[in-house]
């Protein structure tokens, strides 16, 4: 099996047609997928869905392009919503420079409090960051000289110095479509070279859609696209790949359970 480790179902691109695009992702094979929260005020549309399905789980959190939006969201907040067993996961959260649609110090004051609420749940905190390597290097190896606290960096498309310092820290590193895209061969070549133990694969549905697919909306069914690069560049099998990401999966979203045919 393979897993959708980040993906929005509950944005308006799928409404009309969301049992199917789950129905699809079960034939390609994708055993589990996460929906993503990108506002703690809408978090109800999110967990309502991954209620309406067995395979699907969801996250708590505010987006930095939101940052601004929801200043009086607390840690306490985040916590308490994570009481509920479909909620499996912090976030998004991060630094967003490429659109600064929040002011930097609310993105960072975000990305602290999301930080904080990962490590008094032990759940995965999902970082997104973009454009804004140095900035959120500094904040994972401050927060963690606080306490340690699990995290993955989806959507990866920085550098090899964040993507390393991640590592250091005890970060996962996720893989989107964009891996497969023709001018990729910088994040290629940072795929290449991770720990096989740290590596995740992700659609982040409706947008990058990998290979094939470029300029479609995505879904969570693609993810096999993304594998079949990631397993390229790394030299070994799809089925390798299918192994290894999952397994690396339910070791960092340990709240979600695992299926009998990939029991620890």
């Amino acid at each position: 099996m393979l897993v959708d480790s980040h993906c929005h179902l509950d944005f308006p691109d799928f409404a009309n047609e969301l049992d199917a695009v789950v129905a699809r992702a079960h034939s390609a094979g994708i055993g589990r997928m996460v929906t993503i929260s990108t506002r703690v005020a809408q978090h109800a549309k999110v967990l309502a869905i991954a209620e309406r399905f067995p395979d699907v789980f969801c996250s708590v959190g505010t987006h930095p392009h939101h940052a601004q939006e929801e200043p009086e969201v607390t840690m306490d907040d985040l916590v308490a919503r994570t009481k509920h067993p479909k909620v499996v996961a912090i976030g998004e959260a991060g630094l967003d420079y490429h659109y600064d649609h929040s002011p930097r110090p609310a993105q960072e004051q975000g990305f602290r409090r999301h930080i904080a609420a990962a490590r008094e749940t032990a759940l995965p905190l999902v970082i997104h960051t973009r454009e804004a390597d140095a900035d959120t290097a500094k904040i994972l190896t401050e927060e963690t000289k606080i306490g340690a606290f699990p995290a993955v960096l989806h959507c990866f498309t920085g550098g090899r110095d964040l993507a390393f310092r991640g590592i250091e820290l005890g970060l996962y590193v996720s893989f989107t479509g964009i891996l497969t895209f023709n001018k990729s061969d910088d994040l290629r070549a940072i795929a290449a070279a991770l720990p096989a133990d740290r590596i995740l694969i992700e659609t982040d549905a409706p947008y990058l859609a990998p290979g094939r697919y470029r300029g479609k909306r995505c879904e969570p069914a693609y993810v096999v696209e993304t594998a079949k690069v990631l397993a390229d560049v790394r030299g070994t099998t799809e089925a390798e790949i299918a192994r290894q990401t999952t397994e690396n999966f339910f070791r960092l979203f340990s709240k979600v359970p695992r299926p009998a045919a990939v029991a620890a």
